[in-house]
């Protein structure tokens, strides 16, 4: 095909959604159903568009006539936008943001995640928060980044995921066109370096042989985040699985806790098998009389999601260990120590075993597998006849 005048009048017409290139810079935007005539170029190493007229008020022939005489003002050293006094039509990358968010949080699965978008975009990507979305480029995306990628690692992954998520729904409504400047692989990755090179590397975690000795040392501390925490190591749970508990989802007869799918990180329901001691926690909770299992003092709510962070740190081990670090614990106390299947114990952390399709086959949870693995961890955190490394002599 050639790569000028690539379009027909005719052809024009009928065209969906989408930057259709007729060739040297000009473009047909359809977008919401309006068509118009768009010219892109660079200027000072950076993309630009300037806008030729709707569709229903200028031919094909009169669009290609208006970008050759912008085109040539280009070539003569002149930025035809400046000439024209003309702004980019697109909007800026804020409430293109805003519009995503507004679109997309429907089918998010909680009120948080949303606000979660919002506030990271808000704080993080102030570089371009009011620079149109088709003149955004790589460099204006690390102005966002460098600044957190190594002091928050995290952070900035999902800050880099989420306007690339936001470019990329631009680039879908005709807003602007090529490669995403946020993208990760062939882009970005030569730029800035890989997570796995940064200095937080995994969440810290005790090692196994030292955890008894820590679970000793909480049982002997009241209050409900220390409760809570206890029952997080036992059930090797995530913070927010344990923080959000609500009685509604035990069976305590049959000693099962069941995570619904909306709470759980995979998206599909978990069922927990709870052992004798989970269970006595549990009925010591139960007395409080809130509809959350670990609630705040108000008993209208459950615990702020850094109140078992905050046990952590009274105990002295906050440089060592996280909540989230016992997972690892748990893990490698189970495949080091144990001959229990590595599948068997993924399961019990939660995650997805297997690919799509042997998912789909596989219609049971092996509860009463996990149950044997969850008691065994129970008995070992229990067991103080093993030697017990003192508190304040802990190391990961």
């Amino acid at each position: 095909m050639s790569t000028t005048n690539r379009l027909t009048a005719l052809a024009a017409k009928s065209l969906g959604n989408g930057f259709h290139n007729d060739g040297k810079g000009l473009y047909l935007r359809v977008a919401e159903r309006r068509k118009s005539w768009v010219y892109v170029y660079q200027w000072e190493g950076r993309r630009r568009e300037m806008g030729l007229g709707s569709f229903s008020d200028t031919s094909l022939a009169e669009a290609r006539t208006k970008c050759s005489a912008a085109r040539a003002l280009v070539k003569s050293g002149v930025d035809p936008l400046a000439k024209s006094g003309q702004q980019s039509s697109a909007p800026s990358f804020s409430a293109m943001a805003e519009k995503f968010i507004a679109l997309k949080g429907g089918g998010w699965r909680n009120e948080k995640h949303r606000q979660q978008w919002s506030n990271t975009l808000r704080d993080y990507a102030k570089p371009i928060a009011d620079t149109p979305v088709d003149a955004i480029t790589t460099e204006d995306v690390l102005a966002c980044l460098v600044p957190i990628w190594k002091a928050k690692p995290e952070t900035a992954s999902r800050v880099r995921m989420r306007i690339e998520n936001v470019l990329d729904a631009a680039k879908a409504r005709g807003y602007r066109s090529g490669e995403n400047p946020a993208t990760w692989k062939g882009n970005l990755a030569h730029l800035l370096p890989a997570r796995s090179k940064l200095s937080r590397g995994h969440q810290r975690a005790l090692h196994y042989d030292h955890v008894p000795a820590f679970m000793q040392s909480l049982r002997q501390r009241q209050g409900v985040a220390a409760k809570a925490l206890e029952f997080t190591v036992l059930n090797a749970v995530r913070t927010s699985e344990t923080l959000n508990a609500m009685w509604s989802e035990f069976d305590l007869d049959d000693k099962v806790w069941t995570i619904p799918a909306i709470r759980t990180k995979t998206s599909t329901q978990l069922r927990v098998p709870l052992t004798d001691d989970a269970v006595l926690i549990l009925r010591e909770m139960r007395a409080l009389g809130s509809e959350w299992v670990f609630p705040a003092t108000s008993l209208e709510g459950p615990l702020s999601i850094n109140a078992m962070r905050s046990v952590v740190i009274r105990m002295g081990i906050g440089e060592q260990a996280t909540v989230h670090g016992f997972r690892s614990s748990f893990r490698d106390w189970a495949g080091e120590t144990t001959d229990f299947p590595r599948d068997i114990v993924e399961m019990c952390l939660g995650h997805a075993v297997g690919s799509a399709v042997e998912r789909a086959y596989r219609r049971g949870d092996a509860l009463d597998r996990r149950r044997a693995i969850m008691k065994a961890w129970a008995n070992f955190l229990a067991n103080h006849e093993r030697v017990i490394v003192p508190i304040e002599t802990l190391s990961i």
